[in-house]
C-alpha cells in the first residue's frame, strides 16, 4: 500500500502576477492606440474631403475670410444656443 502525498500546484508569485497584468495592460493600450489611430485617419480623410472646393468646410472658410467679425459673432451665438440647452 503506497500513499502518495498530494502535489501542490505552484501558485504564481507576486512578480509573475505583476508581469501578467503589465502584459495585459500593454496589449489593451496597443488595441486602444490602434483604434484611435484608425479613427484619427478616418477623421482626417473626412476633413480633407470636405475642404475640397464647393464642399461645406471650403464654403465656411471662404465666408470667414470675407467677414471674420460676423463669423465670430455667429459662432458666439451658436455656442450660447448649445450652452443653454444643457
Amino acid at each position: 500500500m503506497s500513499i502518495d502525498t498530494p502535489q501542490l500546484i505552484p501558485q504564481p508569485g507576486m512578480a509573475e502576477r505583476a508581469i501578467d497584468t503589465a502584459t495585459d495592460v500593454s496589449r489593451t493600450i496597443g488595441e486602444v492606440t490602434g483604434a484611435l489611430k484608425t479613427a484619427a485617419d478616418r477623421l482626417s480623410e473626412a476633413v480633407a474631403e470636405s475642404r475640397r472646393p464647393g464642399r461645406p468646410l471650403s464654403t465656411i472658410a471662404d465666408i470667414t475670410r470675407a467677414a471674420p467679425l460676423a463669423s465670430l459673432f455667429v459662432a458666439f451665438l451658436c455656442a450660447i444656443a448649445v450652452a443653454r440647452r444643457r
